[in-house]
């Protein structure tokens, strides 16, 4: 379960993040390769330090980092 009350799906896209409302859509780019998703904020951490955003795999998959496990990342929020 998510901090708003859905299931988690590790295939979708979406992520955590410590501050922004429930729910939230953000635009996560990977500066590395300059590939961008929109994201679902749904639920709360990372509870790692340095991290801003945790993704879920689908999302990772996504920007190409996943077997990385994590990159840098320009986060800006949009209208849902």
């Amino acid at each position: 379960m998510t901090a708003n009350g859905g299931a988690f799906n590790a295939n979708g896209l979406s992520a955590a993040h410590k501050h922004l409302p429930l729910p939230a859509y953000v635009r996560v780019t990977n500066l590395k390769n300059i590939k961008s998703i929109i994201v679902r904020v749904n639920d709360r951490g990372p509870f790692i330090d340095n991290r801003i955003i945790d993704l879920s795999t689908g999302a990772a998959k996504k920007l190409g980092f996943y077997k990385d496990g994590t990159t840098r990342v320009f986060i800006e929020t949009v209208e849902g």
